[in-house]
């Protein structure tokens, strides 16, 4: 018989919250309204394409101003320290 691995998992500890706000600081949140048909047909193409709904959503952001001739300044990158 096997013998059964004990979690070493604590719980959301203090610190991992204070890691959360902090990373969370570095983004702002953007609502866009949809109806819940369009909103299965983004979900659906960006699992198609094996991506998360957010980053379908920012690629083709990206892409159209890109694409109108927008140049935007490179992301910082985000430190997960």
């Amino acid at each position: 018989m096997q013998e059964e691995k004990k979690s070493t998992y604590v719980g959301f500890t203090e610190a991992r919250k204070e890691a959360n706000k902090r990373y969370m600081e570095k983004f702002v949140e953007v609502k866009v309204r949809m109806t819940p048909d369009e909103r299965d047909a983004v979900k659906a193409h960006a699992a198609k394409m094996d991506e998360s709904t957010n980053a379908f959503i920012k690629r083709a952001i990206d892409e159209t101003m890109d694409a109108d001739g927008h140049i935007m300044k490179p992301a910082s990158p985000v430190n997960n320290a």
